[in-house]
């Protein structure tokens, strides 16, 4: 899941850093990196959220509300990752617009 957390290090990553002579090869390593770890958190929720319902239809799983707290985290956690998406692309989209 995409948490506070993973979002403070994906604005430490290039902010923060600057002082300890973190080069761009780096930064651009670490924000991959941390991209590609909330990323592979959402996966996980999605997969198991998938998991529980597929476990309720077929009768293995008999607490409904546990199945329904993991689809709405999911749904949530998603919801939130395609935000962050659309932010970073508007940004992206700011800083080419910029006159340099």
């Amino acid at each position: 899941m995409i948490t506070i957390n993973n979002l403070s290090q994906i604005a430490e990553t290039g902010i923060t850093r600057v002082d300890n002579q973190l080069t761009p090869g780096k930064a651009h390593a670490n924000f991959a990196n941390v991209l590609k770890g909330a990323l592979d958190d959402l996966n996980h929720i999605q997969m198991e959220s998938d998991d529980k319902t597929k476990k309720l239809a077929a009768g293995e799983i008999d607490d409904l509300h546990d199945v329904m707290i993991t689809a709405q985290k999911a749904s949530i956690a998603l919801e939130t990752t395609v935000q962050i998406q659309k932010k970073v692309i508007d940004a992206y989209n700011e800083i080419m617009r910029m006159q340099v």
